[in-house]
């Protein structure tokens, strides 16, 4: 499984995103977590292919890249219950 985190830095939930994945990768290590500028071709690329409406999102994939579990907007999910689809 792998986690995608999508948003814009330079926004009003940048700070609290970044927040939120330091906490993660503190608690539940690195692996499988990829971050991703909206503003990039990347970032959009993935939004428009997931349908992604509201910022910040995560989505849960799987390694074939099928569609697992999103949240959109804020608040943020617990970091248990993203680990869980992170390492199973």
């Amino acid at each position: 499984m792998k986690i995608v985190v999508l948003y814009r830095p330079n926004s009003e939930h940048g700070r609290v995103v970044e927040q939120f994945i330091h906490d993660y990768q503190n608690t539940h290590g690195t692996g499988k977590m990829e971050v991703l500028n909206l503003d990039s071709r990347e970032g959009t690329a993935t939004a428009s292919l997931y349908d992604v409406m509201r910022y910040p999102s995560i989505l849960a994939l799987r390694e074939d890249g099928q569609l697992l579990r999103s949240w959109e907007g804020e608040p943020m999910p617990l970091m248990d219950e993203l680990a869980a689809y992170a390492y199973s």
